[in-house]
């Protein structure tokens, strides 16, 4: 692994349109010969994604990062510095990702380049409201700046258009007509807008973020960008239709085959998650479907740890494979499909000319098998070892000092006091991925005057923390099902979709507040507290979300919470799904979003919100107890 922080010349980095015209018309003399090539690569067979037609003995010559010719070996008439052949391997477009949060892999770009570029990973379109909630002033200097460092991996940004997620949250970024209009003219990375997440705000002109998002697809519109969807939950015709017409381009949340028919014949492009792809290839398949042109495959959300396991967007290709796609067309899946649904084609999506040199080479096609893979016109791995370039990046005190809490937190910002005089009260409940119209309701002790927690009942504590003003405002609940039996236990993290304040969980007050007060001590990540006392934490020191350090280095602080974690009893409600819900609360992560479908959620405390328990459809309040 090339390890360096010297800076990449800025020339085709893709960031200024003036820079990308000298280049293409660079290209062109070198496709006629008119001047030097620098490598020629020749390889046994070469993948057409436009048409699907293998061709055989061909050669990809290659000027910097580009390709400039494609053909038969030994048919360009120019001059080539360098020549390569590898006759037993086939050539196809580096994979791209149309849909993946960079930050739930937990590692900066430029270790998650590392990771991913030996899988055939070699672009990405970041769906970036995960860092912009945390910092939405610096999200495009932040996803560009180790491709300006020389990393390989293309990273094209979509700004979230959920900054904030809610009319109801605050703090970090706030994105509106002013900032994707900025955003879109400042690079030619900028692809659109990132997933629109909060539909009741589109179709509704009462909800309070209606003005903000349609000025965001209003602003992508005027470029010419694509406008992400985000469609959890519109299963009714109606809906779908609506969702199409607002001009929201596609859909990563369908789960079943006949949600993915009706979105599709209603125009959208579906991306489809690994979770539910064997049921949807196979039934796509039954139907006897030709075209598959308007889906890609999509990782969305995965770890370090689980791509350590499972690979990257190779998984996704084999998953589909076995599910009975041929190769072929789960290739395009993630190469041209996604390219021209972003509207990318000039620079990925194929091997063809003036698009990125980017290769992956194959030694059984049938089985996804990866030799080698090139990134710019260069090899950059041998089988799952990284050989590109790895710049060292010292992030500045924007990205590494995202926790702001100014005062130790105690047991007491954790309690919820009772009615005076009262034994018991009424308690609002949720549980997670709670979609239901109304919470969930329950009698409670009080002792001591604060109301109590019921493990008997599966009930725990829950809290949500603001780290952005400094005063560590904290809302909490009780909830249904989703924190420890065990007594003197709480778990918290930075890293709460999407708004990203500290979340916690716990058995007792006073072990919540320890954990909030490691939490803010490290600059984020993990931290589980048993008997008082913090037994593991993880660190995620950029923006809460993120490590730089590679995966290697941060695997076994993952694995010793996962161990430290299976020493405790986690209570989960047994008709909850244990696909969706491990006893290991990991997925609280996810159970803190609130955006459509959910109803009724806890956010941090705010004007709209001051208790932070709301419908964030309808905007109405209720006490936790009472």
């Amino acid at each position: 692994m090339n390890t360096s922080d010297a800076s990449a010349s800025p020339a085709d980095l893709l960031f200024d349109a003036a820079e990308e015209v000298r280049i293409r018309q660079d290209l062109a003399l070198v496709a006629l010969g008119k001047r030097p090539a620098d490598r020629a690569l020749r390889i046994g067979r070469l993948l057409d994604v436009h048409t699907r037609t293998w061709h055989e003995d061909q050669e990809i010559v290659i000027r910097g990062r580009r390709i400039a010719w494609i053909g038969p070996a030994g048919g360009y008439e120019g001059e080539v510095r360098e020549r390569i052949h590898e006759p037993a391997l086939a050539a196809v477009p580096g994979f791209g990702e149309v849909h993946k949060h960079i930050e739930s892999s937990h590692l900066t770009p430029e270790y998650e380049a590392a990771l991913v570029l030996p899988h055939g990973n070699t672009w990405t379109c970041e769906a970036s409201h995960e860092f912009s909630n945390v910092n939405g002033p610096n999200n495009l200097e932040f996803w560009l700046e180790a491709r300006r460092r020389g990393s390989p991996l293309k990273i094209f940004p979509l700004p979230g258009s959920a900054v904030p997620p809610t009319a109801y949250e605050w703090g970090g970024g706030y994105f509106g007509y002013d900032e994707q209009k900025t955003f879109m003219e400042q690079s030619l990375m900028v692809a659109g807008l990132d997933e629109v997440m909060d539909w009741p705000a589109v179709w509704n002109p009462e909800s309070p973020s209606h003005g903000r998002l349609w000025g965001m697809i209003q602003a992508t519109f005027e470029k010419r960008g694509v406008v992400e969807g985000h469609a959890a939950g519109l299963r009714d015709l109606a809906s779908i239709n609506a969702f199409a017409a607002a001009g929201l381009a596609s859909d990563h949340e369908a789960w079943t085959p006949d949600e993915v028919r009706d979105k599709l014949a209603r125009g959208l492009f579906v991306e489809i998650r690994p979770y539910s792809m064997p049921d949807i290839v196979r039934a796509l398949l039954e139907d006897g479907l030709a075209d598959w042109s308007q889906i890609a495959f999509t990782t969305d959300d995965r770890s370090s740890s689980d791509t350590l396991k499972l690979g990257a967007t190779d998984y996704n290709v084999r998953t589909a494979i076995e599910s009975g796609l041929p190769p072929e067309i789960a290739i395009q899946c993630v190469t041209i499909n996604p390219a021209r649904h972003m509207r990318l084609t000039p620079w990925v999506g194929s091997l063809a000319p003036g698009r990125y040199a980017d290769i992956v080479l194959l030694d059984d096609i049938a089985n996804l098998s990866i030799a080698k893979v090139w990134a710019d016109g260069a090899p950059i791995s041998e089988r799952k070892t990284y050989t590109g370039a790895l710049p060292k990046i010292d992030w500045p005190d924007w990205a590494t000092k995202t926790v702001r809490i100014d005062r130790e937190l105690t047991a007491r910002d954790f309690s919820i006091p009772a009615e005076p005089g009262r034994e018991t009260m009424q308690a609002a409940l949720l549980r997670p991925f709670h979609w239901d119209d109304d919470f969930i309701t329950a009698e409670l002790p009080v002792q001591d005057g604060l109301v109590q927690r019921d493990a008997g009942r599966n009930i725990t504590k829950f809290a949500i923390v603001d780290r952005f003003s400094g005063e560590a405002k904290t809302s909490k609940m009780f909830w249904l099902g989703c924190g420890p039996r065990d007594p003197g236990v709480a778990l918290g993290c930075t890293m709460g979709h999407d708004k990203h304040n500290i979340w916690v969980v716990g058995s007792s007050d006073s072990a919540m507040a320890t954990v909030v007060n490691a939490i803010a001590a490290m600059q984020g990540g993990w931290v589980l507290v048993r008997d008082e006392q913090v037994v593991a934490q993880v660190r995620y020191e950029v923006g809460g979300l993120m490590t730089a350090r590679a995966p290697e280095e941060l695997e076994p602080e993952m694995q010793h919470l996962y161990a430290e974690g299976e020493k405790i009893d986690w209570m989960y409600e047994p008709t909850f799904s244990p696909r969706w819900w491990p006893g290991f609360p990991e997925r609280l992560a996810f159970a803190t979003l609130t955006c459509a479908p959910w109803r009724w959620v806890l956010v941090a405390p705010s004007p709209m919100a001051p208790a932070g328990f709301v419908n964030v459809q309808t905007g109405e309040t209720h006490p936790i107890v009472w």
